[in-house]
């Protein structure tokens, strides 16, 4: 194997690529990039098992050249290595040429670099997925549904299914949903899935917080293939494979409330501001608890925040509107903020039904999300 390639072009893909190596494996040769080269180009592939990703670099475009290839091959070079390396090397262009038993020498400029690579063929195949059920969406709005739902999954891998995010398509609409079992984020979509639809379905967090990193900001088109316990991503030149999480996700839709004891409308940013100062009193005590109280005026509440330690936040927050029954609630004000830093609306609806009832959180400006967060029983 003997090329000459594009520094920058290499970089790119080796950065998206990199997000799949295995970082404690005791497989040596799933801690590497694979390199397989042919004369229509590179393309780079690193997996866990979990995920995979591959990134293919044309040889040359209508635009430009990106690389010139002498011998086709394949090699697998250790990737803790090899990204560094590329990153620092000093000239635009790079020669990587592949001996015998895959020792690799990579130059730039003056720098050459010897490096040991592995045999591909011991390299796992990536799954073969057939293309029968294909949902095309903007990569914009895939990012928007990730980013408003996975902070809510849970941290405990006692209850691996609920570590996902659930997918659910039917009618043209594409519904997130996240819980940790204190607190639950739901995102829904309009799509063009024509008769496809599909349930149960549920990504890791880390895998879709991974996959939101290298959707392209120039909002392309990502198609979403389902199939068997894979899916796959396809995003230009990069192909994102991932395993659906086994096991059955709980159903919640019966734990959200529709009729409210007492309703809420408040300035998104206002709210956010006043919870995140009370923040900071109340993560000095390691529960995080902030207290909302409705005040006799019938327009304002209280938020309120204590430590033993410190001392005592409390804040006045005009409300755009105020109904039902007089309030006293105790919540996780770090849930409170996380929702309330990914709703996209300048004003917000809060409905209470009870102090020891959910929350729900909703933006003013349309119904395509849902927050829910339980309270805190407390003493006082």
């Amino acid at each position: 194997m003997k090329l000459t390639i594009s520094r920058q072009h290499l970089n790119d893909a080796i950065q998206h690529v990199s997000r799949a190596v295995a970082a404690r494996t005791t497989i040596p040769i799933l801690s590497g990039i694979k390199i397989d080269v042919t004369y229509n180009g590179i393309t780079l592939t690193a997996s866990d098992t979990d995920i995979s990703i591959q990134s293919f670099i044309p040889a040359e475009t209508e635009k430009e050249q990106h690389a010139t290839i002498e011998w086709i091959g394949s090699v697998v070079l250790p990737a803790k290595f090899f990204v560094e390396i590329i990153k620092k090397l000093p000239q635009e262009e790079v020669w990587i040429e592949v001996g015998d038993r895959f020792q690799t020498v990579i130059r730039s400029g003056s720098t050459e670099i010897q490096l040991a690579g592995l045999d591909p063929e011991e390299f796992p195949v990536l799954p073969h997925i057939p293309e029968d059920q294909v949902v095309s969406i903007p990569g914009d709005l895939l990012r928007d549904l990730i980013r408003q739902t996975v902070f809510a999954v849970s941290a405990n891998e006692s209850s691996p299914i609920l570590t996902g995010v659930l997918w659910h398509l039917e009618n043209g609409q594409l519904k997130f949903v996240a819980t940790d079992r204190h607190r639950l984020a739901k995102r829904t979509a309009n799509v063009e899935s024509g008769d496809i639809k599909f349930s149960n379905i549920v990504i890791s967090g880390k895998t879709l917080t991974e996959l939101a990193k290298i959707i392209p900001d120039q909002n392309e088109i990502v198609d979403i293939v389902v199939a068997d316990n894979q899916v796959l991503f396809k995003l230009n030149n990069v192909l994102f494979f991932t395993r659906m999480l086994d096991g059955t996700y709980p159903d919640t839709s019966k734990i959200i409330p529709n009729v409210f004891k007492t309703e809420l409308v408040l300035k998104t940013k206002l709210l956010s501001e006043a919870i995140d100062r009370a923040y900071l009193l109340s993560r000095e005590e390691k529960t995080n608890i902030v207290r909302i109280t409705t005040l006799e005026d019938g327009s304002t509440i209280e938020i309120s925040s204590s430590s033993s330690e410190i001392g005592r936040v409390t804040e006045q927050l005009e409300t755009i509107s105020l109904n039902g029954e007089p309030l006293r609630i105790a919540f996780n004000s770090k849930y409170m903020l996380d929702a309330l830093k990914v709703i996209d609306s300048e004003e917000l609806f809060i409905g209470f039904t009870g102090a020891m009832s959910p929350i729900i959180i909703k933006p003013r400006d349309h119904d395509h999300s849902l927050h829910l967060i339980l309270p805190y029983r407390t003493t006082n």
